[in-house]
């Protein structure tokens, strides 16, 4: 399967990208100048700007053919207190975030739509389920694109389109090293496991929903979590 992942040079992105390659896909990933794993094809763009996410699949339908699978991973954290957060702090975190999502699945589906089949992947993330002091702006986005996965599934469904969420807790990646280690604490107190999890361990959830076996998965979130997201 033809894969673009985005957000795929660090992280979570980094590691679906690379188990997506170890199975045999055929795996682009974006990038804003930095190297993508061994194995993808990297290819520049920014998600929040439509022009560039068109020269990015226009890249890949050009030198690779149509993109069969998306995982929408790129995304930004500018954590405040809601008191304290500018509307610029909200605006950039909801259009990277959620708008991105919207220009990258909009633009992968022209092509699904002709070929009656493809697979939607969105990375969300269990605080966008529970909600999380000081993230306002990315748990609005995160709660944001279950409702996009929703629409999509139920509006492409019938052309063999499967739209999903994978919702990972807290993850050990660049992202979750910012996070004070109160907040560690305080997290590994309310996570059933125990522990956090790791890339790869979101990776194998995302190579599962582009397998044949999750053909009739559509419209969900699969929760990798550890548990602390139980209820949502």
């Amino acid at each position: 399967m033809r894969v673009l992942v985005t957000g795929a040079n660090r992280g979570i992105g980094a590691a679906i990208a690379s188990r997506l390659s170890a199975e045999g896909h055929t795996v682009w990933g974006t990038h804003r100048g930095a190297a993508v794993p061994d194995g993808v094809r990297g290819v520049e763009c920014d998600v929040t700007d439509d022009e560039s996410v068109d020269r990015a699949f226009k890249l890949v339908e050009t030198e690779d053919g149509p993109v069969e699978a998306v995982i929408a991973n790129a995304g930004i954290t500018e954590d405040g207190l809601v008191m304290r957060m500018s509307t610029a702090q909200f605006g950039r975190v909801i259009d990277t975030n959620l708008t991105g999502v919207f220009r990258v699945v909009q633009r992968a589906t022209r092509n699904m739509l002709k070929q009656r089949a493809g697979r939607i992947v969105i990375i969300g993330s269990a605080s966008g389920l529970s909600g999380m002091p000081g993230q306002v702006n990315y748990t609005a986005a995160k709660a944001g694109v279950v409702g996009i996965a929703r629409s999509l599934a139920r509006e492409l469904g019938s052309r063999g389109i499967t739209a999903n969420v994978i919702a990972p807790g807290f993850t050990e990646t660049d992202m979750a090293e910012t996070v004070s280690a109160k907040m560690v604490e305080t997290a590994l107190s309310h996570i059933p496991l125990g522990r956090f999890g790791t890339p790869e361990e979101i990776a194998a959830a995302a190579a599962f929903l582009l397998s044949p076996d999750a053909g009739y998965i559509t419209g969900t979130v699969i929760n990798v979590d550890g548990g602390i997201g139980m209820g949502h």
